[in-house]
């Protein structure tokens, strides 16, 4: 399989879209719209308990100051649930408030200052109830969200009693905040007949039309949402970007003034959920090679006071909880649990960081327990041909994942390093120096929503006269590239440059219907449906080009079309292969004989005074998903994006702090549509995987209010955190026909390889104790580091 794998070279790409808007600070987001006159401004009133009784709430005062207009309470929400699983959470809580962080309460004024003034006046009476505040807590009291889950294959029971050798333990794994650059916002404009336009940064555009339009009595036709670029979203912003426009609307409505909600940084890490912290225990089983012979898991997670998507997360943690390594007997058990946190969210890489770092964090332990390399142990136990169905049974296509541990291992210098390393760490030991460790992991993510009705996308393709080309879809650009991706693959069909095509703003009046924007597969779906929708097209403009070739120029559309002095040409049967005999390259049409050509622009021209349709609309649906969620069996993803990382790191031993020396990565992306953005995606979201595993630390106090919400107590990566040597490469592979453009997803699996840097740092503790298995959890900060490295420093006398 790794035989001959090679590398792809760098390529020339075109540049991100916004690119140069974005350096001059031209692109418009949410909040850089104008105020328009009468246009009011909105801040919320939270509960700064986990779980309380709203005795009462006085808005009197603050609604005397002056420029304070309105306030909205759950009395003006007409329907006051939502939720994008279970419509379990309230728009605006009435009676009781279940975490730090529900809004009660929306206050609209006309100035920021009169806004803060009547912020400070509200005056409410809390009455504090007990709260569940951690996965222990909830398990004992059985407070759950949903059933719990299992997939399995074999007899995991009976297979781990014969294990010559096991090992088990309890993992446990924190969230993370999405820390976006820009903050949760929207601006609704109230329309006549009670037509609401939002604006929103959102990354499902559907979903908030809909919460928006319950929340405010209305048909979803009144309601048109519209994204035109977000500043970040990483998950969060796929479901509770939708309150935060119900918010605005429901101002919006009552006044009918224009109002603006735009959350402040502190506000927004308060409010909204994180990733979803995790607990899990595991029991494995392997013999003295370190072949894994049984694996048994139980994940629970904390899905925060309401479900949001914890559920799907849950399942994506036990479906990728095999990750790149087949295991003959498993099981893998999940739970939900309700606490008194903000509801936890969607995050890039969904539930599959968790599943993933369950089973190399295991992988570690048995290279520990048996004395080998654990590199040797993964490459052992990785998918290959005889060994390729998953535990919920789908078979490994396209399995690149030996020849990349080959040919990293290779490119990494793994060898040798190791060798240096373990010298280094010899000598740290005798003089207290500081150890390094060096771990090689890897990813295989599935590709395609698990909840099969959202893999399904739209697209609407519309050729103007001068030839240029307007392209809207249900994708929104959130900094990833996709509009530059889907902008390149209607470029490549019609034989444009990029600069002839111009993606829309995502508007609901336009895609309706739409799935959100995540699972990596915006320009999957959304993408694939633009090329429809540019087939159908061209079949048309084809089969003209096949007429006119045929046909004197005098008689021609444009020559007879204002007078009509010829009858128009009839397009037959030859739309249906016209494609076969045409080309369309460097903005001509031409045949395939080169026996006849013409500009596009002028085909297109013909084809408009002909009355042939220069607009189309495409769906496209993900073909072959057969996965039974209540089997927990069967098809669950188009493919499988791979990729492997080789990480070594540093530790002070005095500080406790985390020095990444040097990362090389290898992917999997297929055929890039764009090689530079890909490769940003890469190294963009290994470093934000790497804030999660390191320095990323949520704080709450004892009332479950998040103490870290401010760049001043919440370290995300800056450029003193990157690896001193960072090499990202991709290697090539044609091989995925499956998908359009023989591309492959890149926006989540990239980060899942940042766990090469937690099991490195593992690897330097656990070479600093003796090789002895030590727990690490996520994230791996520096206090945590140094209690690991000296114990006896931390023993309480």
């Amino acid at each position: 399989m790794g035989d001959g794998l090679k590398g792809l070279p760098p390529i020339a790409s075109d540049p991100h879209d916004s690119s140069f808007s974005h350096v001059t600070g031209r692109s418009e987001y949410v909040d850089d719209r104008p105020l328009l006159k009468r246009e009011l401004i909105c801040g919320l009133v939270y509960s700064p308990y986990a779980r309380a009784n709203l005795k009462s709430t006085d808005f009197t005062q603050a609604l005397q100051v002056p420029g304070v207009v309105e306030v909205v309470t759950a009395k003006d929400v007409v329907t006051n649930t939502w939720g994008t699983i279970f419509q379990d959470q309230p728009v605006l809580a009435s009676t009781e408030v279940h975490y730090a962080g529900e809004v009660i309460a929306v206050l609209g004024a006309e100035t920021p200052e009169a806004l803060r003034m009547g912020l400070a006046q509200v005056k409410v009476e809390w009455e504090k109830l007990p709260a569940i505040l951690s996965v222990d807590e909830a398990v004992s009291k059985k407070s759950f969200i949903g059933e719990e889950r299992s997939i399995a294959r074999g007899d995991v029971v009976e297979a781990l009693k014969n294990s010559p050798k096991r090992l088990s333990g309890c993992l446990k794994i924190q969230g993370a905040d999405h820390f976006y650059l820009e903050s949760q916002a929207a601006v609704v404009y109230p329309k006549e007949e009670g037509q609401l336009e939002v604006h929103s940064s959102t990354q499902h555009p559907t979903e908030t039309q809909h919460v928006v339009a319950k929340a405010c009595g209305v048909p979803f036709k009144d309601v048109v949402c519209i994204a035109k670029r977000l500043g970040g979203g990483f998950g969060g912003k796929e479901s509770q970007a939708a309150p935060i426009a119900a918010f605005a609307a429901l101002m919006a409505k009552k006044t009918g003034r224009p109002a603006r909600l735009a959350l402040s940084k502190d506000d927004d890490m308060v409010i909204t959920g994180k990733r979803n912290p995790f607990q899990i225990s595991y029991d494995v089983g392997f013999n003295s090679e370190g072949k894994i012979l049984a694996f048994d898991a139980k994940l629970f997670s904390d899905g925060g006071a309401y479900a949001d998507l914890s559920t799907s997360i849950m399942e994506r943690a036990m479906l990728h909880s095999d990750n790149a390594y087949f295991i003959p007997h498993m099981r893998v058990c999940g739970q939900v649990c309700r606490t008194n946190y903000h509801p936890h969210t969607a995050f890039r890489g969904f539930g599959g960081p968790k599943g993933v770092a369950l089973i190399e964090s295991v992988l570690e332990d048995v290279a520990r327990e048996t004395g080998k390399d654990a590199l040797d142990i993964r490459k052992l136990n990785c998918y290959k041909p005889g060994e390729d169905i998953t535990h919920y049974g789908q078979k490994v296509e396209n399995n690149l994942l030996p020849g990349l541990f080959e040919k990293l291992e290779t490119d990494s210098e793994y060898r040798s390093r190791r060798e240096e390393i373990n010298s280094w760490n010899q000598k740290a030991i005798e003089t207290g120096g500081n150890p390094r460790g060096l771990s090689l992991t890897a990813v295989k993510f599935g590709i395609s929503f698990t909840t099969r009705f959202l893999n399904q996308g739209n697209a609407l393709v519309i050729i103007h006269t001068d030839g240029s080309v307007q392209v809207s879809t249900g994708a929104v650009e959130m900094g990833q590239g996709v509009n530059s991706r889907i902008a390149s693959i209607v470029a490549e069909e019609f034989g444009l440059p990029l600069s002839s095509i111009r993606m829309m703003p995502t508007s609901t009046e336009k895609n309706a219907n739409t799935s959100p924007t995540a699972a990596s597969s915006g320009t999957d779906i959304n993408g694939a449906a633009a090329q429809k929708a540019c087939l159908e097209i061209k079949k048309r403009l084809a089969a003209l080009a096949l007429k006119l070739k045929d046909t004197s120029k005098e008689l021609w559309p444009s020559k007879t079309a204002g007078l009509g002095t010829a009858p128009e040409i009839e397009l037959g049967k030859e739309i249906e292969t016209s494609l076969t005999q045409v080309a369309f390259e460097n903005c001509q049409v031409m045949l395939r004989d080169k026996s006849f050509q013409l500009k596009f622009s002028d085909l297109v021209r013909e084809a408009y005074l002909n009355r042939i349709s220069l607009s189309e609309y495409g769906h496209y649906r993900i073909p072959d998903l057969g996965f039974d969620k209540l089997k927990g069996k069967g098809r669950a993803f188009l493919y499988y994006t791979q990729g492997v990382a080789a990480s070594e790191v540093e530790l002070d031993r005095d500080t406790g702090e985390v020095k990444v020396r040097r990362v090389d990565i290898l992917m999997d992306l297929g055929r890039p549509i764009n090689y530079g953005l890909d490769v940003g995606q890469v190294t963009g979201g290994f470093i934000q995987g790497m804030g999660w595993v390191t320095t990323e630390n949520l704080v709450y106090n004892q009332d479950g209010f998040l103490l870290s919400h401010s760049p001043s107590t919440y370290k995300i990566p800056s450029i003193q955190d990157t690896p001193r040597i960072f090499n990202a490469n991709l290697v090539h592979n044609e091989g995925n026909t499956v998908n359009v453009k023989s591309t492959k997803a890149v926006g989540e699996p990239p980060l899942l390889l940042c766990l090469s840097v937690w099991t490195a740092i593992r690897d330097a503790v656990m070479s600093y104790q003796g090789n002895k298995v030590i727990p690490m959890a996520i994230p791996a900060t520096s206090e945590r580091i140094l209690r690991a490295l000296t114990p006896e420093e931390f023993l309480e006398t």
